[in-house]
């Protein structure tokens, strides 16, 4: 019987083995192992590991700060103390320390086509002359327990085909239903036309998956002249199916890749298979993977780069090969895509980035290595994770550029000197006067990054806000509405046809008046609090034409001009001060309500210290006939200059997206527990996009087991609890998987709670593919540990019993739930005569 290590007493009389170390290097003391004060007169080569045989219930100790590895091939006497689940490998390393522990053992040679050279790692044990005798234990405990060996490789390989195939049925299937616009395809399948056409949009999404979306309609026949106008729209003869069967097969893909990826940190088939079924049988990532969306895009680059990663970290043991250098390569190439199809790849790159600094320490603690042996690691990494993405991300971003050359309704949202570049905008090639003179039809552009034209029309501020004038907003596509007369403050403005009457230029610190071209009403301000930003004052249209008071009186400005400076077309930054209230015009960017049409608002800022773009235009049609014109190519941006535009432009539009009335969202807090979903479809033929409860409540009963495994390993690990030598390396390795699935989940999750825009459910479904893989790997360590403690468990089929029960359990309720996804019709599950009517588990569940 074991006795605690803490009350045991040294052994009188040394075990023949001990005998032989004397003089020994290595003592007991108080229980653990010290080094002996005559270990510096031996000449024998005695280690830890050896030590450790000579005593398994004695752990070695190592130090804090680097983690030293040993070979698992002690093999014990007692069938009580072997352990054969998923773990157990013939060549494996674990780390003594949970959180520096090793995630995946060094595969043996014929399985990777390498093998360790030992003057790069003097740690490792030797283990190949046992490899022999432990297959053949391995295969005597497999007979003797009826569970089939995990690492086998046929099995492994005919599960593998298994969940492929079944992957990529269930996502086909009714691939081309419902035969209308669902969803977000009326923005995805509109942009996709528009790459098609090359016309230039604004979106807060980075392109690739937009570019991918239009490369796949164009190579199956579709001519991007569908309008995408709203969802529940009939495409009727429109070649729709060849895009959504484009982004299905990648969404397809994250069955097989979940797969691989569990099997690669594990070495468990059942581990594997599990994860791959809860990917397989989730309802919600079958609607999410079935249509003309970014989010399957998304999530195929997001699992292949924690797929591509994990594979490289299995090569570390043969550094700098051929494989070695194409999973890395593949690495970074997956993190580029993903952050460029989506910001939120930013939390995959950050998670890659994490794996890297693990690794990195490891081979620093290396100290048989020099320090330039890390530093090639470093650059290689550096090259390959940093540079590489990099190169890729703004390779995407000059593609996108280069075909979207013609002007669209997007152009508003960039600067006039962008759109003088794009085909067809009214900027394109053109030629204006470069000054400006009183009397001049002009429109003036706010500086806010993506801000919009000083715009008015007919319609009055509403009662209750301000005083009952002309509206004045801030615009973001070309208007007739948008333009403006320049005159004196107290002259009218002269006709443009008069050829006798004198040119007088605009000079810096000039009194002006605007008036607007359509309604003849002048820019106006006056002491009542804005719309949105009560701390400034309103500003309106006044008079009637052009006739109105002196709170209509604004001093123009030129932002590091001298007084007297001439005022020039889009290179000239603008101030337009306020003569009487001695207030800033000012385009706020906060959106006003749908009496405005949720436009823009402008206001007058009294605050002149606070100095921003808001309060920054540049006058860009600048029409007066009687002036010399120039062309407008003088003004045109480099890529560089167009790269950065851009995106400012994106970041402020994420950052502002706000929900329209009426519109469903949801808070970060609501998605783990499935709380609500989301109609994709919403006409007689309904579509519901909902995670499978089985699933989805299961893995959030699975996150706190996970910290009680950790602490529980903490525990033991700071009271220097000894047991056996496998049952420790199989949960130190479960642990360290488990965290880095840990910390994959939390932050694709935890971020979104610090973001002030709008949010939807969908957002949650990177951080479940690791939820599910986190839950796979518990359980399947659960199951094994059961078998391990409880011998008859072995002899009455648990193991097929539990994982049978597992996979029924979740097999079903996809079969419950799947009409969620491939479509529903007739009463609504509220209604007693609905078939759905049992499975509304949840008020909150619409469908």
């Amino acid at each position: 019987n074991r006795r605690s290590l803490r009350n045991s007493t040294p052994r009188e009389s040394p075990s023949t083995e001990n005998a032989l170390l004397k003089p020994r290097r290595w003592v007991r003391t108080g229980g653990r192992l010290a080094k002996s004060p005559l270990s510096e007169f031996s000449d024998d080569t005695d280690t830890e590991t050896e030590a450790a045989k000579a005593d398994p219930f004695i752990r070695p100790t190592t130090p804090k700060r680097y983690s030293k590895t040993f070979s698992n091939t002690i093999n014990h006497n007692h069938s009580n103390h072997h352990i054969d689940y998923s773990f157990r490998t013939a060549n494996s390393t674990y780390s003594t320390s949970p959180i520096m522990a090793r995630e995946s053992s060094a595969k043996p040679s014929s399985s990777k086509g390498a093998q360790n050279k030992s003057d790069h790692s003097p740690t490792k044990t030797k283990s190949s002359s046992s490899s022999s005798d432990t297959q053949k234990q391995k295969s005597q405990t497999s007979s003797q327990t009826g569970k089939t060996d995990n690492n086998d490789t046929h099995w492994s390989w005919g599960v593998f085909l298994l969940i492929l195939v079944l992957g990529i049925g269930t996502r086909f299937y009714k691939v081309e239903e419902p035969d209308h616009v669902c969803w977000d395809e009326t923005h995805f399948g509109k942009m996709g036309s528009w790459y098609i056409n090359r016309t230039f949009f604004f979106d807060v999404h980075p392109p690739l998956g937009k570019m991918m979306v239009g490369a796949f309609g164009y190579l199956t026949g579709y001519n991007g002249t569908f309008p995408f106008e709203s969802p529940g729209q009939k495409y009727n003869e429109t070649k729709y199916v060849g895009m959504r069967v484009c982004c299905t097969a990648l969404g397809s893909m994250l069955v097989p890749l979940t797969y691989l990826t569990v099997w690669e940190m594990t070495e468990s088939t059942s581990a594997a298979c599990l994860a791959a079924a809860f990917i397989l049988f989730d309802v919600g990532l079958l609607t999410l993977t079935q249509y003309i969306l970014l989010d399957p895009i998304l999530l195929f680059f997001i699992s292949g780069s924690v797929y591509t990663s994990v594979k490289f970290y299995t090569y570390r043991n043969n550094p700098f090969t051929l494989v070695w250098w194409t999973w890395l390569v593949l690495s970074g190439v997956f993190i580029a895509c993903a952050i460029s199809v989506k910001f939120v790849g930013l939390f995959t790159v950050l998670y890659i980035g994490f794996r890297t600094i693990y690794e990195l320490w490891e081979i620093l603690g290396d100290l048989s290595q020099p320090i330039t042996y890390t530093l090639k690691h470093f650059i290689a990494r550096a090259i390959c994770l940093i540079a590489l993405p990099f190169a890729l991300y703004v390779t995407f971003f000059y593609i996108h550029l280069a075909v979207l050359n013609r002007s669209g309704n997007g152009d508003g949202f960039y600067s006039s000197a962008f759109q003088s570049q794009l085909i067809g905008n009214p900027l394109y090639n053109a030629s204006m006067p470069r000054e400006v003179a009183y009397g001049a039809i002009v429109s003036l552009k706010s500086q806010r990054t993506g801000g919009g034209y000083l715009h008015s029309h007919w319609h009055l501020y509403p009662e209750g806000v301000g005083a009952k004038q002309q509206q004045i907003t801030t615009y973001a596509h070309k208007d007739e509405n948008n333009k403006w007369i320049i005159k004196k403050f107290d002259e009218a403005a002269p006709k443009l046809d008069n050829e006798t009457a004198p040119i007088e230029l605009i000079k810096n610190g000039d009194l002006i008046r605007l008036e607007h071209l359509v309604t003849k009403r002048n820019l106006h301000s006056h002491r009542l609090p804005a719309p949105v930003t009560k701390k400034q004052w309103q500003v309106t249209g006044y008079g009637e034409n052009g006739t109105g008071d002196a709170n209509d009186v604004w001093r123009i400005d030129v932002v590091g001009g001298k007084p007297g400076d001439s005022i020039n077309v889009v290179s000239s930054r603008l101030r337009f001060i306020h003569q009487l209230q001695n207030c800033i015009l000012s385009g706020t960017g906060k959106q006003l309500p749908k009496w405005a049409y949720e436009q823009m608002e402008v206001s007058c800022a009294q605050n002149h210290r606070d100095v921003r773009k808001s309060t920054y235009w540049n006058i860009e049609e600048n029409h007066f006939p009687r002036l010399p014109n120039i062309s407008f190519q003088v003004h045109a941006p480099n890529f560089i200059e167009k790269f950065v535009e851009s995106h400012t432009i994106m970041f402020e539009g994420n950052a502002g997206l706000k929900p329209k009335e009426g519109e469903v969202t949801s808070r970060p807090w609501q998605w783990p527990i499935n709380y609500r979903g989301q109609y994709f479809s919403g006409s007689t033929y309904r579509i519901y996009l909902l995670g499978n409860p089985v699933i989805w409540w299961a893995n959030l009963a699975l996150l706190p087991l996970f910290a009680i495994i950790y602490i529980y390993n903490a525990w033991k690990e700071q009271r220097g609890y000894e047991e056996n030598v496998d049952t420790k390396a199989a949960r130190d390795k479960t642990v360290t998987v488990c965290c880095w699935l840990f910390v994959g989940w939390a932050l694709h999750y935890l971020p979104f709670y610090t973001m002030g825009r709008v949010l939807y459910f969908h957002h949650y479904f990177p951080a479940l593919l690791f939820s599910s893989m986190l839950s796979a790997v518990i359980i399947d360590y659960f199951i094994g540990r059961l078998m391990s403690t409880v011998s008859f468990l072995k002899d009455n089929g648990f193991f097929h019993v539990m994982y049978g029960l597992t996979l029924s359990s979740v097999a079903y309720s996809f079969y419950l739930f799947a009409p969620l996804s491939y479509g529903t019709s007739g009463p609504l599950a509220a209604e007693e005569n609905s078939t759905m009517h049992g499975l509304k588990w949840l008020d909150s569940w619409e469908f």
